[in-house]
């Protein structure tokens, strides 16, 4: 099976390293209608006390309007490519080498299955590097 491969914009800001942080964010986002495919949350150990939201997609005025308003940005230096399959054994790592052989660095990688599917996540710095990912992640089967 082909894999779906597409580019989404990730949004981001900073959360309170705390009980009830990042509900604070995302909160005001459900009310506006937002539905994530992806969200991640995660201390900064740089800066004690603080953290950092990922979202995406935010699609539709009032959610982008909510994002806005809980402190959220479309990052420009944050460009993520989703990949959806077949769940087998080794899918990630396929993934992880097809991007290496191609010379393409990553700056993160995410995955989960549920029953015989997988979606995988990859950050990458640049819109020229998602493109390049996505076109090699096309050809994966």
């Amino acid at each position: 099976m082909k894999l779906k491969v597409n580019r989404l914009d990730v949004w981001t800001g900073a959360i309170e390293d705390r009980s009830g942080g990042a509900a604070e964010k995302l909160e005001p986002l459900a009310q506006a209608g937002a539905s994530f495919e992806f969200v991640l949350a995660r201390r900064t150990p740089e800066r004690p006390g603080a953290g950092v939201l990922f979202v995406a997609p935010v699609k539709g005025a009032k959610a982008v309007k909510a994002a806005q308003a809980a402190g959220l940005a479309k990052r420009e230096d944050v460009c993520s490519v989703r990949v959806e399959g077949t769940d087998r054994p080794g899918m990630m790592a396929a993934i992880a080498r097809a991007l290496g052989n191609a010379g393409i660095s990553f700056r993160g990688l995410s995955g989960t299955a549920v029953g015989r599917k997988f979606v995988g996540y990859v950050a990458l710095d640049s819109a020229d590097a998602a493109a390049k990912a996505a076109s090699v992640l096309k050809k994966l089967s």
